[in-house]
């Protein structure tokens, strides 16, 4: 079995933790490197009810999206949640690492993966990364669908393939306009209309839109906007980044047991549409 420093130095190689934002906090939260590691569990929060699957699994080491302490920290007492979480781990020799918006630009990264499951051809980067040379790194894809489809379908198709939650898929903009070419991007991205409208796409599919900008994007242009739950848009990059080290694990003849986690950690639960009967 691998020790989890040659595991970490293995996930590092995927997302180089210098190509996260300065006010990331990416890397390994807590674990002892020299302990072995044969099961891996993917998640994209790293919640209380993560860490339990991890130790029903029998797993060593959690690699979530999310970070557990973004903004830093005075306390890890464990009579607060994120301390728990913390006290768990060490208690039962559960490592967490972190891959954050260094994963976001990575190639592939978080945004190839929400392109892959609405069967999207990706044909470069919305933002591209100033520093990859080969043009393919950067935050958000641009994308392209095999046939034109309207937008309702389009949102239908997110709806289908998309992890089920409780918001579902959100659209704005004519459901009958055509959709030949789409922009994505995991996890919150309406800071991203500036790039979106200069890209010249039809269609921007992504999470966390708030008022403000998408009733001006969408008075700006006929540009259809897919606002799916923020959890459902990066679960996908779990799948990804738990093949990768699959593949990673048999070049190395290490036969790591590699899970993803099916759990919604979304924290909405219900939905009920509003609006007085009839």
């Amino acid at each position: 079995m691998p020790r989890l420093s040659e595991v970490i130095a293995a996930l590092d190689a995927l997302w180089p933790p210098e190509r996260a934002e300065g006010w990331d906090a990416v890397g390994t939260v807590c674990g002892d490197p020299d302990a072995e590691v044969d099961r891996v569990l993917f998640a994209v929060d790293p919640v209380h009810a993560i860490a339990d699957e991890a130790l029903k699994l029998g797993a060593q080491l959690i690699v979530t999206h999310h970070p557990l302490y973004l903004r830093g920290t005075t306390t890890v007492a464990a009579d607060t949640f994120k301390g728990k979480v913390v006290h768990t781990l060490i208690k039962h020799g559960i490592a967490l690492h972190v891959a954050h918006t260094n994963a976001d630009t990575a190639d592939p990264g978080v945004s190839d993966a929400l392109a892959g499951a609405l069967d999207l051809r990706v044909t470069g980067p919305l933002v591209p990364d100033p520093t990859d040379p080969h043009g393919r790194r950067g935050l958000g894809r641009i994308c392209e669908l095999d046939h034109p489809e309207t937008l309702a379908d389009f949102a239908a198709r997110a709806a289908a393939r998309l992890p089920a939650t409780a918001q579902g898929i959100r659209l704005a903009g004519d459901p009958e306009a055509l959709v030949r070419t789409v922009a994505v991007s995991g996890g919150s991205g309406d800071s991203l209309f500036d790039a979106v409208r200069a890209s010249g796409v039809d269609a921007f599919l992504t999470a966390d839109l708030r008022h403000h900008p998408a009733s001006e994007a969408v008075q700006h242009s006929p540009l259809g906007l897919v606002d799916a739950a923020h959890w459902a848009t990066e679960w996908p990059w779990c799948e990804q980044a738990a093949a990768q080290l699959d593949a990673l694990s048999d070049r190395h003849g290490w036969d790591l047991r590699v899970h993803v986690s099916t759990q919604v950690t979304d924290p909405w639960t219900t939905h009920h549409s509003s609006g007085a009967p009839n």
